[in-house]
């Protein structure tokens, strides 16, 4: 376990609050948004499901003191994870998004890079480890 940090916090707290809103929307509207920006819907409906579940983990770990030191290293190397993973998909020829689909995933890839860098951060500021 780990004192968490003020930054690791807030961090875990941006991340969760664009991650539900991000995982509603996409949820909710997968339809158009596939249609305006020429991605699959089933991707867009996929992802949101899976930024609600992942909104639960940041969120919870985002109000705790004291946080499992390798849940965090998770939400950073999976936030890593994500962006190479969103630029790969831009080049893999799987998708063939419009410009503004484009822009989207790149954005979105950058807005993850982001909150990983600003997690790590937050993680080497935070004091550990504390014994149970």
């Amino acid at each position: 376990m780990i004192t968490s940090s003020t930054l690791l916090r807030r961090a875990l707290l941006a991340d969760a609050i664009f991650s539900g809103v991000a995982g509603l929307v996409l949820t909710v509207d997968a339809g158009p948004l596939a249609t305006l920006m020429q991605l699959p819907d089933a991707l867009l409906r996929e992802t949101g499901l899976f930024l609600i579940a992942y909104t639960i983990l940041v969120g919870w770990l985002a109000s705790r003191a004291t946080a499992p030191r390798p849940l965090v290293l998770l939400v950073i190397a999976g936030n890593a994870a994500w962006t190479v993973g969103s630029i790969g998909l831009l080049f893999s020829g799987l998708v063939a998004p419009n410009a503004l689909g484009e822009i989207f995933v790149a954005a979105q890839a950058v807005g993850t890079g982001v909150f990983a860098e600003l997690q790590y951060m937050g993680l080497r500021r935070s004091a550990g480890p504390i014994m149970a």
